[in-house]
């Protein structure tokens, strides 16, 4: 097996993720990645109250392919939805799986195994569903009732689940902004890596849910270049398609607005890597990487700082490749001591139903080890790790 340049036994590989077949009840074939034939997903070891957070029992089930599911597209923004790892159920009962949760809720106690492993294994649009049928069928909200019996982490985790992919980027951008303080991380994250259309919905949508603009909230909690760059991004009017023509103009414009000047020229930054599309973008780094002697994303951690250089980066990484992007964000939320839970459970939900089999596969590409197990041992070896740019 070879992962990030290195030649490896399955063996090894499993040894140096601390794969732990026997004590989880999971298939080795598998590997944590793959299908579990006849056993469960989860173990009951890893529910609240255990030394393993509830939080890892969706993140580890998420990154595997359901063998009941079968492929819909969930979103008419969302190109990419066959590649998430969550799909569809084929034996969907949107009444039946009301009841099942509602059983799991009643009387003392709550079945969080049986919520989890219900929703995690339905589409998003199926949830709908349900909560429709709950709705129908107890003349209660099933998101209220799921709050109301939930707590931590695990409640967060289920009630984005049961949000609609674009009111939960809505939500996401409007709780980076509302109260002291922004979420700068957020902002980044959810601009950077949305297609125009689907930031062209955002601001609809964040409009008709709040009655106020995204741009004039955002740009009311922002300021300098890292404001005029998310303004930017707000446009939604990216350039379609590669400008031959510009590729060695855009190329000398930011080597001379950087590397080439004294000080540095954020606008040039701002101005070109928020209006060009993807594909001109990676021809133009291709470009300025054989003129400057650098990767674009080494230019611009010298010449910028804080919050605009994140976001230059961000917009950078997702140019070449989003999946690639949320790999690595997955991979720094889990990094060192402690975890970014509010990112992991974000990049898991969003991602999910999205590309979540690509980042899986960049993840392993770049760190040499499984998502699945990071999530759930909150380690790679260390000896194998391909650096990130």
């Amino acid at each position: 097996m070879k992962e990030g340049g290195c030649v490896r036994t399955v063996q090894q590989v499993r040894r140096r993720c601390n794969f732990r077949t026997s004590k989880n009840n999971i298939s080795q074939s598998a590997f944590g990645e793959g299908l579990y034939p006849g056993r469960p997903f989860f173990s009951s070891s890893l529910l609240p109250g255990s030394h393993c957070p509830l939080t890892e029992l969706h993140l580890t089930a998420a990154t595997q392919r359901f063998s009941f599911s079968a492929h819909i597209l969930t979103s008419k923004t969302d190109k990419m939805a066959s590649r998430g790892t969550v799909k569809a159920s084929l034996n969907f009962n949107a009444t039946t799986d009301a009841e099942a949760l509602y059983k799991a809720m009643k009387g003392l106690g709550t079945d969080e195994a049986a919520i989890l492993q219900l929703l995690v294994a339905r589409s998003n649009a199926q949830r709908q569903q349900i909560k429709t049928a709950y709705k129908t069928l107890f003349g209660k909200d099933l998101v209220n009732d799921l709050k109301s019996e939930l707590t931590g982490k695990f409640e967060t985790l289920i009630v984005n689940l049961m949000t609609p992919p674009l009111a939960y980027d809505v939500t996401l951008l409007h709780n980076a902004i509302k109260g002291a303080g922004t979420n700068e991380k957020v902002l980044v994250e959810v601009l950077a890596s949305r297609t125009p259309q689907q930031v062209k919905d955002i601001v609809t949508a964040y409009r008709q849910e709040y009655d106020a603009v995204l741009e004039e909230d955002i740009a009311g909690d922002t300021s300098g270049h890292f404001k005029r760059l998310l303004v930017i991004l707000l446009q939604a009017n990216r350039q379609q398609g590669i400008q031959q023509e510009y590729i060695e103009v855009d190329a000398q414009a930011l080597f001379k607005a950087g590397e080439q000047k004294f000080g540095t020229d954020e606008q040039s930054f701002v101005t070109i890597l928020g209006n060009r599309s993807a594909e001109h973008l990676r021809k133009v780094f291709d470009t300025y990487m054989k003129l400057a002697g650098f990767e674009m994303e080494e230019s611009i951690k010298r010449e910028t700082s804080g919050s605009l250089k994140d976001l230059l980066l961000a917009v950078v990484k997702c140019a070449r490749s989003v999946p690639a992007y949320f790999a690595e964000t997955l991979y720094y939320a889990m990094k060192g001591a402690g975890t970014d839970d509010d990112t992991l459970i974000r990049v898991m939900v969003s991602r999910s139903e999205v590309d979540m089999l690509d980042i899986r596969t960049e993840f392993r590409r770049m760190f040499a080890c499984s998502l699945f197990s990071m999530i759930k041992y909150r380690s790679c070896p260390a000896a194998v790790q391909v650096p990130v740019l």
